[in-house]
Parts: structure tokens; sequence; C-alpha cells
């Protein structure tokens, strides 16, 4: 499959005049591509799967429903999977070039590493313009989605699997008892004891055989039993009558149906979850930032006026000499913390001790209603950002895995696979910190959305310049002769200092002497 995509692509490209170097740097790039973006889909999916297989077994799903869910959880993957693809696959690329002296001989050419990299940086494009319209579009629909299929599939009840020798309540209004059950799936000993009326203990069925199978619908449970008796009593006592009747009832067959509720999945609609952040495009986030500003101004400037009127700074204008000039009653300063007697001073320290009480509950109960605006404006601040990320991500990538190819000069997946984890997972935890800290309102939206972005721009930067200038610093060759140069210029500043003391001692003696 992905030879057939990559000839097909390579196909379009002759027709449109594209140059030989240009189609077979396309066509390196284009299968490890693919191969690793299903490849680390496949993995982050299995994790995935992982987290929400409890939610999924026992419940009866169809594979169709199973597909789906799996499939709009992949969707909400690929901010991680394809800048991690990005990665892997440019080191890949430039990495199988330099181990099969492709790249020396196209140097030797006279073909720079920029031109060769170019038709790369071309394709670093379109992935960077296809990762903001996945960002923007299809992200928010599989958000939406596997929301609602995750709570239809929660809501369903599991499968009735009724255990042998103790009662099972699973069905609502009725508790069972099976003694055996044999190879036939036929169950022995059977006990039902019928709760629907909710009158206690009175209705008990006794069957020495029995069958038990869910309708084709789903919507009821079929009971079949053989050679049993019914127990039923009315507990109907008086305050005349007290006595209690009892109906008893022989069967050779008896069928009971029961009707089910939420064993059958039900699938609702696709909009429920719209109005979550993540499940919303730009144009959506900024009409919600718009009104959450709003929102979120009214009630800064409503407590504050609150704050600054309240009763508890009543007194707030004898302390402005602008306001109360020639004011009778003017706060005096040299009249502070003198009392009459001990009882004003008391009781002076009691006021202001529970107006102090008093501003500190306030506070808090301000810092709480912002609280309810503040954070759902700064979640949609940073979920607009935030579908920039996601391109800047993979193209930020690019210029880190092909210049780090080119400089290792190491194909394959096992050089390359280690160093895109160690990027990654560096970008991984900056932006999942930065997210969070964003969140809590702790830095800024826009540093908490960039963040990644800001701490690996540099790091491409300089990675991009080194392989400009053919450097080795990823060479084993080189790293083992820098640490050998370390060492030896270590021993000879260790051998020059011990020479010095040496010729230091000698020339005191010789001044004692």
């Amino acid at each position: 499959m992905i030879r057939r995509i990559t000839e097909a692509v390579e196909g379009f490209l002759k027709k449109l005049g594209v140059k030989t170097l240009d189609l077979y740097m396309f066509k390196s790039f284009l299968g490890p591509f693919i191969m690793t973006f299903a490849i680390v889909t496949f993995i982050l999916m299995m994790q995935f799967l992982w987290l929400y297989i409890d939610e999924l077994v026992n419940k009866g799903l169809t594979f169709s429903i199973i597909a789906q869910f799996m499939a709009w959880g992949s969707c909400t993957l690929i901010p991680y999977a394809l800048p991690l693809a990005t990665l892997l696959a440019s080191i890949m690329t430039m990495g199988t070039l330099g181990e099969n002296s492709e790249l020396l001989s196209m140097k030797a050419a006279g073909i720079s590493l920029q031109r060769i990299i170019r038709p790369l940086s071309y394709i670093a494009v379109v992935i960077v313009v296809a990762a903001f319209f996945a960002s923007n579009n299809l992200i928010p629909i599989a958000y939406n989605n596997i929301y609602t299929l995750r709570e239809d599939i929660t809501n369903t009840k599991e499968e009735i699997k009724i255990p042998v020798g103790i009662f099972y309540d699973g069905i609502d209004g009725y508790t069972l008892r099976i003694g055996s059950r044999d190879d036939d799936k036929l169950m022995h000993n059977i006990m039902i004891y019928n709760h629907t009326k909710e009158s206690g203990n009175n209705d008990l069925t006794l069957a020495d055989s029995g069958r038990i199978s869910i309708t084709p619908d789903k919507q009821g449970l079929l009971i079949t039993l053989y050679n049993g008796v019914n127990y039923k009593e009315d507990n109907k006592r008086t305050y005349q009558d007290t006595s209690l009747s009892m109906q008893q009832i022989k069967f050779a067959f008896q069928q009971i149906t029961v009707p089910l509720k939420n064993y059958a999945f039900s699938k609702s609609d696709k909009g429920k979850y719209g109005n979550e952040v993540m499940a919303k495009n730009i144009g959506q986030l900024r009409k919600d930032r718009d009104s959450l500003t709003h929102a979120n101004d009214s009630s800064i400037t409503f407590h504050t006026h609150h704050a600054m009127h309240g009763d508890w700074l009543g007194h707030q204008d004898q302390l402005d000499t602008a306001r109360n000039k020639g004011y009778k009653k003017a706060f005096k300063a040299e009249e502070l913390y003198k009392w009459k007697n001990h009882e004003d001073k008391v009781n002076a320290w009691s006021q202001a001790y529970g107006a102090l009480n008093t501003e500190m509950v306030n506070y808090g109960f301000y810092n709480a209603q912002i609280y309810q605006t503040a954070y759902p404006l700064r979640r949609t601040i940073i979920e607009t950002y935030r579908k920039f990320t996601l391109s800047l991500a993979c193209l930020i990538f690019f210029f880190i895995g092909a210049p780090i190819g080119a400089i290792v000069r190491k194909g394959g997946l096992g050089t390359p696979a280690i160093i895109s984890i160690l990027f990654f997972v560096l970008y991984w935890v900056v932006d999942i910190s930065g997210k969070k800290l964003a969140n809590d309102g702790a830095i800024s939206p826009f540093i908490g959305a960039f963040i990644s972005t800001i701490v690996l721009a540099p790091l491409a930067a300089f990675l991009t310049w080194k392989s400009t200038q053919d450097s080795t610093m990823f060479n084993p060759e080189t790293f083992v002769k820098n640490i050998k140069s370390f060492f030896q210029r270590l021993f000879s500043k260790a051998k020059r200092i011990q020479y010095r003391i040496k010729k230091e001692e000698e020339l005191k003696a010789a001044q004692e002497e």
C-alpha cells in the first residue's frame, strides 16, 4: 500500500515536471513517513485502547461500534503521532542517504545540503498545512464523537452472566441463584426472587431446570423454567386480620419475560458535546473568547467595586486627604493606638479581628466567583493558540530531524528511533507542563501554548546550522576523540601543577640551607 501511494505521488510529480533529484528525495521521504506515521499511530492507539478496555468488554458491542471508537480515538492522537512521525521519517531519510554515501556523493557533485533538503522542505510545508486543517477541522469532530461514544458505551450495561452458586442481582427487580450449569447451558436448581413490587421476599419461584436468553433486540430477558413451583404471599394484614395468605402454583413449563433497559447499545446525538472546548474550531473558540472576556471583565469590575465600597471598607474616605480636607472627622494619625481604658482597647482589637476575618472570607468568595469565568477563558485562549502549535511542532521537528540525520548518517529504525523518542519526550513534557501551568493561571496562555516551540526552535536552528557546516558532533569517533582530549588536557594540567609544587619545595629548601 505504501509503495502504491509513493508511486502515485511520484507519477503525479513527474507530470508536473519535477526534477529527478527532487523526485528521488520525495520518494525517499514519503515511504518512511507513511510507515512511521502508521506505526506510531498504532502504538499510541494500543495505549489508548488499554485505558478504555474495561469500558468496552462485556457490553455486547458490535465490531462497527468498536471500530468507530478506535477510529475517532486515533484521530485525537494526531497531535502526538504526526510530529513524531515527521521527526522519525526525516532522521531516517537523511540518515539512510548518509549511511549509503549518497549524501557524500551529492555534496561531491557540488550540491549543497540546503539544495538537498529543499524538496523535503516542500513536503514539510504540506505536512504543516495538513496538520493545521486536521487540528482545526478533524480533531474537534473526533473529540465530539469520542465523548459521545464513550458516554453511550458507559451507559450500556454489561451482558448478563449469572454465576453458579451465588445470588445474582444484576437484573433490575430480580435476584437469581442457580445450582449448576451443564455443557448444554441448561441450568439446574433455579431460585428466582421477584422484587418488582418492592414488598420484600414474598414472591419466590423454584424450578428443577431452565434456560435464560435475551431477545434479539436486547429489550427483554426470556426465562424458561421446567418442573417448578411458585410461592407468593399477599402481605395484606389489617388491624382486625393479621393472618397471611400464601399462593402455591406448581408448573411443568413456565416462561417469564423480564423487560431490560440499557442492555442494548443506543447511539445518541452526535452534537451532544459540541460545547466542549476540545470539540470547537477556531471560529467557535473566538466567539466563546469574546463572550467569556466580557463576562470575566464584568465579574472583576463588580467584585472590585463591591470590595472597595463594602461595609468593611466603609471609612476609606477618611484616609483620602484630597477628599476630606477640612473634614472634622478626618483620620488623625497621632491618636492611633491611644485608648481611654483597657476595655476600649479590647473592643477595638476585637472589631479589627472581625473585620479582618470578614475581609478574608470576602476575598475567598471573590476569588471563587472570578475563577468561574477566568478558568474557561484561559482554556479557550489556550485551545485557540494550540490550533497552531501542531503545525509548528511538525515544522520544528523536521528541521531537527533532517540535520540530525545528515550528521549521524545512520538509517533504519534503530538510532533514529532512540533519538526521536528523546526529543519527543522533551517536547511532550514541556508542552503538557506549559498547558497545565497556563490553565492554572501561573503563566500566560500564550507562553503556555507556545513554550514547546520556544524551547525547541533554537535547538532546530542550531542543528540546522551545524549540519550546513558538516559538523560531526554526533559521530561516535568524535565523542571518543573529545573525551580523550579532555582527559589528556586534565592530566597535563595536573602534571604542570605537580611540577610547579615540586619546584617551589626545592626552592624553599634551598633558601633554608
